[in-house]
């Protein structure tokens, strides 16, 4: 769609309305269409490597701030740092065809799913880059977790075999399913699924899903452990929430488990063995920046308190185990200064740790789209402002 509705705000300033997108708004207007997903992070991708973006921190790409709490507090009422127990704002700006800016604000709580909610509950604040006005706030569970798994499906795209049809996979929750669809619109010759999972209700559900949505995998196979997840996969994805600080505890992935060939895309807990820190096998990260932001933030050892596996790389790198120069970025993959999958039998690893300008991009094109489309709530900010 075109700027017309921006610049129709424009047109009406001072008064400011927005739009409300509630998460039936979000559906209704392309939240969970994946292949244009994984297009539109390509896009983004593209805009990284020639550098029209911007995220908070010292360097420009950090993946935002979060509140901590205290072991121990004298008040009663505060929060417990227990796992996935935060809040976190994620700004971030997008040039190109986007030219807009955002913040993704949540608060998670992995007791949440006592109470039948989700581990973490989010909104995304979508605003024009010039006066800073908001175009819209909407709900982003959605927004997230297919943004999230886009990435591995760009990372597919370049990096896989492509006559791939087998997808490995640990744990069977909502990441596991936006990664495998990614996939699927990457590779459309996947025929297999391989999953091991924790419980059997998740395991049911994850099984019902992929037999509804995708009849064209005919053979999904229940196993007993990562290894089994791994050995004969051509696409390999650990998708599991677990706890942080012990990377010992991390799920694992072994050089010999791989198949010459397969592709790893780890947008959660992970750890490799030594035989995985070979030169030859391929390092990829979503954003470099990302990672030394991280990295610069973190004590250390950082992958103690970052499970993803890029910011272990981080540490391999100030450890002297690994050279800079090795690892790769997608964004230049993408943009084809660094080569993609250069043959049948080379092991890629890639991390995807999330960011924010993947926000602004999937969000400012269901924005639009809700706008083409006439969907959601308009909501005034002011007529005029009583401030000024």
């Amino acid at each position: 769609m075109s700027k017309t509705h921006e610049q129709d705000l424009q047109a009406a300033l001072p008064r400011i309305d927005f739009l409300y997108l509630s998460e039936d708004d979000m559906i209704a207007a392309g939240v969970t269409d994946m292949p244009g997903c994984v297009d539109c992070m390509e896009e983004m991708f593209g805009l990284l490597h020639s550098g029209d973006y911007r995220m908070a921190g010292a360097n420009n790409d950090s993946h935002g701030a979060m509140v901590m709490f205290p072991e121990n507090s004298p008040f009663p009422t505060m929060p417990k740092p227990t796992a996935d127990r935060r809040f976190m704002a994620m700004p971030a700006y997008l040039g190109g065809s986007f030219c807009t800016a955002g913040m993704k604000w949540y608060g998670s709580n992995i007791a949440n799913r006592d109470k039948g909610l989700p581990r973490s509950i989010l909104m995304f604040t979508l605003n024009d880059a010039d006066t800073g006005a908001p175009l819209a706030f909407m709900s982003a569970n959605l927004l997230s977790a297919y943004r999230t798994g886009a990435v591995p499906g760009v990372g597919a795209r370049h990096l896989a075999r492509k006559d791939s049809r087998i997808v490995g996979i640990y744990g069977p929750g909502v990441m596991a399913r936006t990664t495998l669809a990614a996939f699927m619109a990457a590779c459309p010759k996947i025929d297999t699924v391989k999953i091991k999972g924790r419980g059997q209700k998740s395991l049911d559900a994850f099984i019902g899903w992929v037999k509804e949505t995708y009849p064209q995998i005919t053979q999904i196979e229940l196993v007993d452990d990562i290894e089994a997840v791994v050995r004969g996969s051509d696409l390999v994805t650990y998708c599991a929430s677990g706890e942080t600080g012990d990377p010992s505890a991390y799920p694992i992935l072994k050089r010999e488990w791989l198949k010459p060939g397969a592709f790893a895309a780890m947008p959660a807990s992970c750890e490799i063995d030594a035989a995985m820190e070979a030169r030859d096998v391929r390092k990829v990260v979503d954003n470099t920046g990302l990672y030394e932001a991280w990295f610069e933030e973190l004590p250390k050892p950082a992958h103690v308190h970052v499970p993803v596996i890029g910011v272990k790389f981080m540490d391999m790198i100030a450890e002297g185990r690994m050279d800079k120069s090795e690892l790769e970025d997608l964004a230049d993959i993408v943009a084809g200064a660094t080569p993609g999958r250069q043959n049948d039998e080379e092991i890629i690893i890639m991390s995807v740790g999330g960011m924010p300008v993947e926000d602004v991009a999937w969000g400012t094109q269901i924005y639009r789209n809700a706008v083409a489309k006439g969907i959601g709530q308009t909501l005034n900010l002011w007529n005029e402002p009583a401030l000024r």
